[in-house]
């Protein structure tokens, strides 16, 4: 077989994502037949069609998703490849890219990084979004790595690798007025309006898991995916958060808001989401070693 040309899988490696010859066409700012010859020449020298057409759109065939699988591989090394070289060749600053859910907590994302603020020669960007935008990024190498207090749901394609980081007890929290009004967590569930994280979290999961084991009813005042939002109405003193202390602490160290209690068994897990790099971000790596 003749060496593999790379062109041309790179043009069928843009319509696989794109899923549209005109479309693809016009961002590669070539004619539509072109691209089509140039996909007819790859799969002439595989030997087997890599779409078929269904109405207006391509569909992969069985061979097409082996092919792409390995396309996707190469031009994603390949980037990788660009980026390393290019921050080591320009002597630029040491940049570590972090993506984080929307919802997560701002203290730990500042725990997450606390190593490296003292330090002059480095440089963080922080963003935030969905879970499906930054995986998108950390699969096109936008990011180093994504923070997350859960995991996305993951098929045999998936080329992420989470990495625990931490764990936090979750506790009762609430300003110093509902301090000694109850005497056990069970009876805080139960009396105290409570403000909680949505269904869609972990520790709402264990939360509404444990009620039932105990056979508690809680008073649910509120409830928030946004833990910035949680941390606002539970400082307001208007009920009883149910949250990790770490998205309070500073409210707990300035006694602005106070522990009630732990909620036992109840645990908010923390991951790292990166990818096997061949050019592993050293700053990353002084992270999730530490």
């Amino acid at each position: 077989m003749k060496h593999l040309n790379y062109k041309h899988l790179h043009y069928f490696w843009a319509v696989a994502h794109e899923g549209n010859l005109t479309r693809t066409a016009e961002k590669l700012n070539i004619s539509q037949s072109a691209l089509s010859i140039q996909i007819q020449k790859l799969e002439d020298q595989l030997g087997h069609a890599l779409f078929e057409r269904r109405g207006r759109q391509l569909i992969l065939t069985e061979v097409g998703s082996v092919v792409l699988e390995h396309a996707d591989q190469i031009f994603n090394t390949g980037e990788e490849l660009l980026v390393a070289l290019r921050d080591r060749i320009s002597g630029s600053t040491p940049t570590l890219r972090i993506g984080a859910r929307a919802t997560l907590s701002r203290n730990f994302q500042m725990k997450f990084v606390e190593p490296l603020l003292s330090r002059d020669n480095v440089r963080l960007i922080m963003k935030s979004g969905s879970f499906s935008d930054l995986i998108e990024a950390l699969e096109t190498h936008k990011i180093d790595v994504i923070l997350s207090n859960v995991l996305p749901l993951r098929d045999a394609n998936a080329t992420w690798v989470p990495h625990l980081i931490d764990e936090q007890h979750v506790s009762l929290i609430a300003t110093p007025k509902y301090e000694k009004k109850w005497q056990t967590w069970e009876e805080v569930i139960s009396e105290a309006p409570l403000i909680l994280p949505s269904v869609e979290s972990g520790v709402r999961s264990g939360f509404d898991s444990l009620v039932e084991r105990h056979g508690l009813t809680p008073n649910i005042l509120a409830e928030s995916d946004d833990m910035a939002m949680l941390r606002l109405l539970i400082r307001e003193g208007v009920g009883v958060g149910v949250v990790p202390p770490i998205v309070v602490r500073h409210e707990l160290k300035k006694r602005n808001l106070v522990e009630l209690s732990e909620v036992p068994g109840l645990m908010e897990t923390f991951f790292a989401i990166t990818l096997s790099r061949l050019f592993p971000n050293v700053l990353l790596g002084e992270l999730l070693t530490t």
